[in-house]
C-alpha cells in the first residue's frame, strides 16, 4: 500500500476514548452494492476492496461498519478483513448491535442475552480479538424507552475485554444520560445534516458539551437516507457550491463537520471518485453568512 496522503486528516482529529481518529472517515454500508443490503446491484469485489485500501492511504482511519451490511453476495466486514488485514495500529473499526439479519436477509432485533453472539460474529468476520469500539443501535420502538438493559449487556462485554469502547445509536438527550451512568460512551450516532431539527441539534451540542464525539449519518443522502441523496438539493446548497467549485455532497459534509469540533463524519461510497471528493471536504471552509444561510433550512427544504 502506498503512503498515506493525509486528505482526511484536514480537518483535524478527536477522541474515541484513548483512540485517536481523523474526523472525516469512511462508512461500509455501501461497499456491498449500488443499494445497501439486498437491494440494487452486487458491486465489483475487487473495486470495493480497492475503495477502502484508497481510503487508508488518504488518511481514514475511522471506519463505521456492521456485521449485517450484507447482500446476496457481498459482506462489508469480510471486504474490509479482505482489505485491510493485518491491520494498520491506528485504524479504529466501529461497528453497531441490536438489529441482525438472518442468512436469508430477514431482520430481527436481539434480546440483551444475544448480543454476546452479535458481537462475537463482528469478531470472527473482522477477524479481530476485541472491538475497538461498538454502538448500541437503538431501534425506532425503543426511542422513548429505557435501553439500560442493552446497554449494561453490552458494558459486561467490554469488562470482559470483548469490546474496548462504547457508543449509541439513534438515540435521544435523556437516553444518552440513562446509559453514561452505566458505563462511559465514546460516542453518539444519529442521523443529522442539514434540515436538522432543534432537538437534533440539542443533541449536538449536549454531546459537545459532555466530550462525545457526535457522529451523524445521512449527513449527504438526508430525508433520503438509504436510498441515497435526493435529485431536487435546496438553492442554498446549489449555491454554496458553485461559490466554493465543490459538490453538492461536499457542501453538506463541510457544513456537518463546521457543527463543532467533536463532530466526525462516516461518507460511505463505492465509486473511487466520490470518496476523493468526500476526503477533500474536510478542507472545505464555508463561511458564516453561508453556514447561517444552510442552517435556517427546514428539512422540507434541504
Amino acid at each position: 500500500m502506498s503512503a498515506r496522503t493525509n486528505t482526511s486528516a484536514a480537518e483535524g482529529t478527536w477522541q474515541l476514548g484513548d483512540l485517536t481518529v481523523n474526523r472525516v472517515g469512511f462508512g461500509a454500508m455501501r461497499l456491498t452494492g449500488t443499494a445497501p443490503f439486498d437491494r440494487g446491484v452486487p458491486r465489483d469485489r475487487e473495486q470495493s476492496i480497492g475503495i477502502l485500501r484508497r481510503a487508508v492511504e488518504l488518511g481514514v482511519n475511522h471506519i463505521d461498519t456492521a456485521a449485517f451490511y450484507f447482500s446476496a453476495t457481498r459482506s462489508a466486514n469480510e471486504l474490509i478483513n479482505r482489505a485491510l488485514a493485518p491491520y494498520p495500529k491506528d485504524l479504529v473499526i466501529t461497528t453497531k448491535v441490536w438489529p441482525g439479519r438472518d442468512p436469508s436477509g430477514a431482520w430481527w432485533w436481539a434480546a440483551p442475552a444475544q448480543l454476546r453472539g452479535q458481537v462475537e460474529e463482528n469478531l470472527r468476520q473482522l477477524g479481530r480479538d476485541h472491538l475497538d469500539v461498538v454502538n448500541l443501535r437503538v431501534p425506532p420502538s425503543m426511542r422513548t424507552g429505557s435501553i439500560s438493559e442493552h446497554f449494561g449487556a453490552l458494558a459486561e462485554l467490554r469488562d470482559a475485554g470483548l469490546i474496548r469502547h462504547l457508543g449509541v445509536s439513534n438515540i435521544t438527550s435523556e437516553q444518552l444520560t440513562e446509559v453514561r451512568a452505566i458505563a462511559p460512551v465514546v460516542c453518539v450516532q444519529n442521523p443529522y445534516g442539514i434540515g436538522a431539527s432543534s432537538e437534533d441539534r440539542q443533541l449536538l451540542q449536549l454531546c459537545g458539551e459532555l466530550g462525545v464525539a457526535f457522529v451523524p449519518f445521512f449527513a449527504i443522502a438526508g430525508p433520503g437516507r438509504e436510498a441515497g441523496p435526493a435529485s431536487g438539493d435546496s438553492e442554498a446548497v446549489r449555491a454554496a457550491a458553485r461559490a466554493h467549485g465543490a459538490s453538492l455532497a461536499q457542501v453538506r459534509l463541510a457544513w456537518t463537520l463546521q457543527q463543532g469540533p467533536h463532530v466526525l463524519a462516516i461518507p460511505g461510497t463505492g465509486n473511487p471518485d466520490h470518496l476523493a471528493q468526500n476526503m477533500a471536504a474536510g478542507a472545505l471552509r464555508l463561511s458564516k453568512e453561508e453556514m447561517a444561510r444552510l442552517t435556517s433550512l427546514r428539512a422540507a427544504d434541504a
